[in-house]
């Protein structure tokens, strides 16, 4: 803004909101709350200008003048959510949940919401790793999120331990110890909802794309709380993706694993033999970051244990898919999987996977 001046976001216990801070008086005023989160701030003259977006809608575009607080929307994204649609959206809902060291971790849960669902039943429960692992998760509106709880599954989008926005303690927690603080607070996650009774322990499935897809592999081998994965060009070894990936993060694994050791010792590929439940494997082929060798190392382990495994490349995608047909097939296809191995009805229409060893 100016050298007085300075606008910001700051997210306190699973809500966003923007604010002025005066650095002269040490003061922080509120501009606005009334989103769930705000990204790419830009300041000119006496307006500040981001992206904002709801739970409940897609993201807009829109401007806060810093004198008055007033703001504009100043353009909607041409997609709009079909007619009667809300009625189906499942809200997230902040949960802080104890963790077995003594701690605690936070996570957004969203209940299933389908007519389909079967009063008193137990739902299937999907845990979302997010990526970073120095990110974040949002209560923004997901529709990977309200493409499950529609189909009456539960969602849990976990803030393990190295998350940003709960402060310096908690993002530094991660330090040293990722592979292991993240991987026990996301089954502490699902302990915590199993326990409540609305959950079915024996249809639990984890997600996770790149850094969140090493967490999800890391929890597939390591522990027996997840009964199904899904790694979107997850890292399988460390210590390929400390010789392979580019120069901007080839040393971000220095802070969060502590030691060269670490990186054998919390290397999914070297711990096949505690991997015990199906997979399926989604990869770039010009991925730089996480090269497709990575997951094929996995799927070919996990083919010499004969367990059910599916892999699934599109050639001319990197690291983060950008083709919306081939998110889409993503999407579809890692729900048939989820169906097949928890014995569940596929709906028609979505893709065909090709699941060995089923």
């Amino acid at each position: 803004m100016n050298e007085r001046l300075v606008a910001a976001r700051r997210r306190k216990e699973g809500r966003q909101e923007l604010l002025l801070i005066d650095r002269e008086s040490g003061t922080a005023s509120p501009l606005a709350d009334n989103y769930a989160a705000y990204g790419h701030l830009s300041a000119q003259d006496d307006n500040l200008y981001c992206a904002a977006s709801r739970s409940d809608s897609f993201a807009v575009c829109m401007s806060v003048q810093l004198q008055t607080g007033a703001q504009a929307v100043l353009a909607r994204p041409p997609a709009v959510l079909p007619a009667g649609l809300e009625s189906w959206l499942s809200p997230p809902e902040h949960l802080a949940y104890p963790t077995r060291d003594g701690g605690c971790a936070y996570a957004y849960v969203y209940r299933p919401n389908s007519p389909e669902l079967q009063e008193g039943g137990k739902s299937p429960l999907m845990l979302l790793c997010h990526g970073g692992p120095t990110g974040a998760a949002s209560p923004s509106l997901n529709l990977l999120v309200q493409f499950y709880t529609s189909r009456g599954w539960m969602v849990v989008d976990v803030d393990y331990r190295g998350s940003a926005g709960y402060g310096r303690a908690y993002r530094d927690a991660l330090n040293g110890r990722w592979g292991e603080l993240d991987v026990t607070d996301c089954e502490d996650a699902v302990r915590h909802l199993v326990a409540q009774g609305e959950a079915d322990p024996d249809r639990v499935a984890i997600r996770g794309r790149s850094a969140g897809g090493y967490t999800c592999l890391r929890a597939l081998t390591t522990g027996k709380v997840f009964r199904a994965g899904a790694s979107h060009y997850g890292i399988g070894d460390l210590s390929a993706l400390a010789e392979d990936t580019h120069k901007f993060e080839a040393r971000y694994l220095d802070s969060l694993l502590g030691t060269a050791q670490a990186l054998r010792e919390r290397s999914p590929i070297h711990e096949i033999d505690g991997l015990n439940c199906p997979v399926i494997f989604f990869q770039g082929g010009k991925d730089r970051i996480v090269p497709p060798n990575q997951a094929q190392a996995m799927v070919d382990a996990l083919r010499r244990k004969n367990l059910p495994v599916a892999y699934v490349e599109f050639p001319e995608e990197g690291h983060g898919f950008r083709d919306g047909r081939n998110i889409a097939h993503c999407i579809g296809a890692e729900y048939v999987f989820f169906c097949r191995v928890f014995g569940l009805p596929p709906p028609d229409g979505l893709p065909e996977v090709d699941v060995e060893n089923l």
